[in-house]
């Protein structure tokens, strides 16, 4: 396990800080006790990676929030095997949609093949690829799978966010947006990573 976070990763880190708030504890959120968008889930097995006893996410410290970013989600998304920019976007959407699906939406985005699983194929093809084309395609397929997602009952009411958040995105990634005001305090939970063989959802 790396312990010592790259300039990339704390570079893109406040985004995605900015995005995840403090402490929350909605009943619609899958995610269930979140503080700075670590889940007690997470948070209890990195304690226990570390040989920690178990605390409440709530006393989570800066550290370990950064530390548990970088390894279980910088890291697991290949967000170091890509350009800056793309970067931020697999990392941010690790980070609110699962190191899976944010591979998977990497490969769509670059026509690689979609199998989550970041090989040699799909290290060519982020190297080689249109970096607007690829950061546009990858913007649209999280699109859609926001909006596949508010399908559902009781997850309509987070569209609103996670389209904002989107938005905040595209712009940090200089990329057009809606004229949406960024608003972090609009309620946008993570989402459950994708098993490894579901499908990508894209919006139509």
């Amino acid at each position: 396990m790396q312990s010592t976070p790259s300039p990339s990763f704390m570079a893109s880190l406040p985004f995605v800080l900015r995005w995840e708030g403090g402490f929350v504890d909605n009943p619609s959120d899958h995610g269930g006790r979140t503080n700075k968008g670590v889940t007690q889930r997470v948070f209890n097995a990195w304690r226990t990676s570390q040989g920690a006893a178990q605390q409440d996410v709530k006393e989570i410290s800066d550290r370990e929030v950064a530390s548990i970013y970088f390894n279980n989600y910088w890291l697991t998304a290949k967000c170091d095997a890509v350009r800056s920019k793309l970067d931020l976007a697999a990392f941010d959407t690790a980070v609110n949609m699962g190191p899976n699906r944010a591979i998977k939406i990497l490969q769509q985005a670059v026509g690689s093949e979609p199998d989550g699983k970041f090989g040699p194929d799909t290290k060519t093809a982020c190297d080689s690829c249109d970096i607007g084309d690829a950061m546009t395609n990858y913007c649209d397929i999280r699109e859609g799978i926001y909006k596949t997602l508010a399908r559902n009952p009781g997850q309509m009411q987070f569209l609103k966010g996670w389209l904002n958040r989107l938005n905040a995105l595209k712009r940090e990634l200089g990329l057009p947006a809606d004229e949406s005001p960024d608003d972090p305090t609009l309620p946008a939970p993570p989402i459950p990573d994708l098993a490894p063989d579901a499908p990508l959802e894209r919006w139509r």
